[in-house]
């Protein structure tokens, strides 16, 4: 079986990365969307609000599995058997970052990673507009697939 690891925090809530899900089950037999738990940095969405959210919207699909994890996320990849990390990029200065960040990590871990580029009507809404609109109170469910309303 073919598996990708799509490591995140609030990423997969957005439009662009909901997409990045969608075009990566073509090339993939499943993808694993985790949730990095990091004790001594708490973000500002509890990790519970945001796997139960993630899983309420992916709950149909059965090629996509949400969970948590803590520590390295190449040593999570290994352990679930993910054949390669998912990275979605913006623009191609993202994407040369992205590709130094994966020869490297294929150099010490082995693993694979995939750079998928955000639809460009998707490009310009990142996470952290997302995250920066919702510290200011202001309503994000527009940008988001899930239509879900977080208790900021």
């Amino acid at each position: 079986m073919k598996t990708i690891l799509f490591p995140g925090s609030f990423d997969p809530f957005t439009l662009g990365h909901a997409n990045l899900v969608e075009r990566a089950l073509v090339l993939f037999d499943e993808v694993v969307i985790a949730i990095g738990i990091n004790e001594q940095k708490s973000g500002w969405i509890p990790v519970e609000e945001r796997l139960c959210a993630l899983r309420e919207y992916y709950k149909e699909d059965v090629r996509v599995r949400v969970e948590s994890y803590s520590g390295l996320t190449s040593d999570f990849a290994h352990s679930i058997g993910a054949n390669a990390i998912l990275r979605g990029v913006r623009s191609f200065k993202d994407f040369e970052y992205e590709m130094q960040m994966a020869d490297v990590n294929r150099q010490l871990t082995g693993i694979e990673t995939v750079c998928l580029f955000t639809e460009p009507q998707l490009a310009s809404v990142s996470s952290s507009l997302v995250r920066e609109l919702a510290h200011f109170g202001k309503d994000i469910t527009a940008f988001l697939p899930t239509g879900y309303k977080f208790k900021l």
